[in-house]
Parts: C-alpha cells; sequence; structure tokens
C-alpha cells in the first residue's frame, strides 16, 4: 500500500487524522502548511480545490472531512479497536457521535472563532457570542452520556472520542471553556494523557516549526 499524504495546518481539525494515525499505526506522510493555505500556500488549491485542511490522499482516494479521515485511517488496513463495526454493540451511536462531532459542536466554534478572533473588525462579535452559547448548548448530549462512562461508545476509546476529544480542545484553546461542563473537561484530560495524542501534537509541531524556520 502506498503511504496516505496528509495535508494540515497544526492544531487545526486535522489533528483528528494526525492523532488517528498515530493510535492505529499508520504511517502517513504528515505535510504541516501555513494558516490559512489557501491564502498563504495558493499552490495547495491545484491538490485541493476547496483550500482547506485536513486533506487525505492516499493513492486515489482523496478525503478533505476531518472525521471521515480518522475513521478511515482506523479501519484502512481492517477495522481495528479504534473503529466500531456493523453488528457490533454501540454501532449506531459510534456512527452518530463521530458525524455529531463536526456538524453539531464544531461547527459553531469555527463560527464563533471567524467573528471573535479572527475578524473582529467586522463588527459582528455579536454573533459570534451567539454561536458561543450555541455550542455549549450542544455539549449537553455528549455530557448527558460520559455520565457513567469513561469512553462513548463499546467501553472503549475509539474514533468517535477523537472527534468529539478535538471539539473540547477547541475549546480550551479559544477561549470557550468557561461554558464545558466539569464532566467533559474530565474526559478531555484522559484523552489528552493518551500517548498517541501527544505524538501527534508533537509531529504537527515538529512541521509548524519546520515551515517558520
Amino acid at each position: 500500500m502506498t503511504k496516505p499524504i496528509l495535508y494540515t495546518c497544526a492544531r487545526s481539525r486535522g489533528l483528528r487524522a494526525t492523532w488517528a494515525a498515530e493510535e492505529a499505526g499508520v504511517d502517513i506522510d504528515l505535510r504541516i502548511l501555513p494558516f490559512p493555505p489557501r491564502y498563504l500556500a495558493p499552490d495547495y488549491t491545484t491538490i485541493n480545490p476547496l483550500g482547506t485542511v485536513p486533506m487525505l490522499v492516499d493513492g486515489e482516494t482523496k478525503l478533505t472531512e476531518s472525521c471521515a479521515i480518522a475513521h478511515y485511517l482506523a479501519t484502512r488496513g481492517g477495522f481495528t479497536d479504534l473503529a466500531i463495526a456493523p453488528g457490533e454493540r454501540d454501532y449506531g451511536e459510534y456512527l452518530d457521535y463521530t458525524y455529531h462531532a463536526d456538524a453539531t459542536i464544531t461547527f459553531p466554534q469555527t463560527v464563533y472563532m471567524r467573528f471573535c478572533l479572527f475578524e473582529k473588525d467586522k463588527g459582528l462579535q455579536a454573533a459570534g457570542e451567539a454561536y458561543a452559547k450555541w455550542f455549549h448548548k450542544r455539549l449537553v448530549k455528549v455530557e448527558q452520556r460520559l455520565e457513567t462512562r469513561d469512553y462513548l461508545c463499546a467501553d472503549r476509546f475509539t474514533v468517535a472520542d477523537i472527534c468529539i476529544g478535538y471539539a473540547l480542545i477547541l475549546a480550551q484553546s479559544v477561549g470557550l471553556d468557561e461554558g464545558v461542563p466539569d464532566n467533559l473537561k474530565a474526559y478531555r484530560e484522559r484523552l489528552t494523557a493518551r500517548p498517541a495524542y501527544a505524538r501527534a501534537v508533537e509531529r504537527e509541531e515538529a512541521g509548524r516549526r519546520v515551515l517558520e524556520a
């Protein structure tokens, strides 16, 4: 099999993919781009017309959704414990939380970041703050799920935890942590204590340092 190429920016949603690769033991060619790549690395649009990260290229296969990439890497060589197979307990919940991570939780975070952090001069901070409240309210589903569990599905760490976990990690780094429930902060601590997470962060940071040198 060819080595998959992962294009991403350090600490972006692509961390889900880098983390999944480390957990699954998939050897990837990690290529760190400046942020935002569509402006600072314009040639990248010849590879990904959207100009977004992450993007995984694995032979003829091309993926641009971070949660899909994480699932793909977890099952690339066959199902691993990181994924839940059809017919296995919590299969439906695994799919639901994996998709819930970006569609419902990360989405309002990105709107908040745009209007409250990156484009303050546009005078749309009120809209950004409204989306911050949306983000906090949408955490209730995960909060309740983890009241009696260490992980979201099948009593083990899976891609669903990677995808949801990244949203909680992002909340901490962009000023949204005050509204995160205590049990989700404890959950985040369990996830970020994993050796594969530390390796993924270091790989991305090493790539960023090379880029900025």
